[in-house]
């Protein structure tokens, strides 16, 4: 058999497989399908009920429309601890997100988020949009036409919070940096404390800026971790931590002197900054809401 005619037996024997794969995660929170299965034309729907996950276009032809429906908590509650029933979603696309192009469809209005990367050598940024009670959004997944589909894959990681703050929503143009750099109040301090994905003691060991990001990254040395829900701050030993916390840059964050209360969320795998008090002016609010029995929840201070 020449190269030729095995290389297109290969393709069809990875086709027959990918289409046997299409279907939902048990859980529902991720995607997977080839477009192989749809009719030209066609759009298929498609509903995903988690607050993260994954969807997988394989040879994209036709259409997709997600619809996003976490089973978020109802007392979902971001930094500041307002609860107004806002939704904010990011998308992620892999590097290497061809064959389609992504949209936000609010209200049946069509927004472009991510184009056909193809012989595009940027990498793709991560989009974020928020969702009021209500109202009706979803995402639509055109195919842009190939001659050679083989290689088109269309994948992206989404994730959802419940009344997400404009400090972890690097792509969001309805917060100023004004709101997202400003300091957070002693009452937004004590709920950070008890929301945040992350809760660290530590000190800024150098602060480097991200140009593709649009974020400062914060080397930081953790002398205490309280909370985090991932392993974000790691060492040989509990005094030793280090991590990096990322935050937005037109903030300015720079290197300085002291000890620093490191709150936030944990952002596709990332740390970002939420409110960032010096440790001892986090230690005077503690204290004092304590004393008049006004604390969110507990933390064992030093």
């Amino acid at each position: 058999m020449s190269g030729f005619g095995t290389n297109k037996m290969r393709m069809i024997f990875f086709a027959i497989i990918d289409l046997a794969m299409s279907s939902y995660s048990e859980d529902q929170c991720s995607w997977r399908g080839s477009g192989l299965s749809q009719q030209p034309g066609s759009v298929e729907q498609i509903s995903l009920h988690c607050s993260e996950g994954t969807l997988d276009w394989l040879y994209p032809q036709g259409a997709l429309r997600l619809t996003l429906s976490p089973r978020l908590p109802f007392t979902a509650v971001g930094p500041g601890g307002s609860s107004s029933g806002l939704i904010t979603a990011c998308v992620k696309p892999s590097e290497q997100f061809h064959g389609a192009q992504l949209y936000l469809e609010r209200d049946g209005v069509l927004e472009l988020l991510v184009g056909d990367q193809l012989g595009n050598s940027l990498p793709p940024r991560v989009r974020c949009f928020s969702r009021l009670p209500g109202e009706k959004v979803a995402l639509f997944l055109q195919a842009t036409p190939h001659q050679d589909i083989s290689r088109r894959i269309s994948s992206f990681r989404y994730e959802l919070r419940g009344d997400w703050t404009a400090r972890l929503s690097v792509d969001s143009n309805e917060i100023s940096s004004e709101a997202a750099c400003r300091p957070c109040n002693n009452t937004e301090i004590l709920m950070a404390v008890c929301t945040s994905d992350f809760v660290v003691r530590g000190n800024i060991l150098a602060v480097e800026d991200d140009a593709d990001l649009r974020a400062a990254v914060i080397k930081v040395s953790a002398t205490r971790v309280f909370r985090q829900k991932y392993a974000l701050f790691t060492g040989a030993s509990r005094l030793t931590r280090s991590g990096e916390i990322r935050t937005l840059l037109q903030c300015g964050v720079r290197p300085g002197p002291g000890s620093f209360l490191f709150t936030g969320r944990v952002h596709f795998g990332e740390a970002w900054l939420g409110c960032a008090p010096r440790y001892k002016d986090f230690q005077r609010a503690y204290t004092m809401a304590k004393e008049a029995q006004q604390i969110p929840c507990e933390l064992a201070v030093d």
